[in-house]
């Protein structure tokens, strides 16, 4: 029994999932920034585990809230170039999305 490999097919798959995932991260990333420009950073409340090292208080989470809506305040942007940066945020998750749906949908009906 031998065994074949088309390489060619390999590295065109290589690249095309390089280029995806650069794709997906970059897109997510500058959407994040993007969100945090426009004013609406992402306050997540971190998990607390019982066998974890630091355990964050509440009395934290309120004071990286609070400093997360100063933060906000002090934007040096107009309403208009923080609603642009919110759009641009929108569209950059979106793209993203897309991107993870197109993928799924080729491995799906290329079969």
């Amino acid at each position: 029994m031998s065994v074949d490999i088309d390489w060619a097919a390999f590295l065109s798959v290589f690249i095309a999932a390089l280029i995806a995932a650069t794709l997906i991260v970059a897109l997510y990333a500058t959407g994040l920034r993007m969100l945090v420009r426009a004013g609406r950073a992402p306050v997540v409340s971190p998990a607390e585990f019982t066998d974890a090292i630091t355990i964050i208080s509440a009395k934290d989470i309120r004071r990286a809230e609070k400093q997360a809506a100063k933060a906000a305040k002090k934007s040096p942007l107009t309403p208009a170039q923080r609603m642009f940066s919110l759009v641009i945020a929108y569209a950059c998750f979106a793209l993203c999305g897309a991107a993870v749906i197109t993928g799924v949908l080729i491995i799906f009906f290329h079969h």
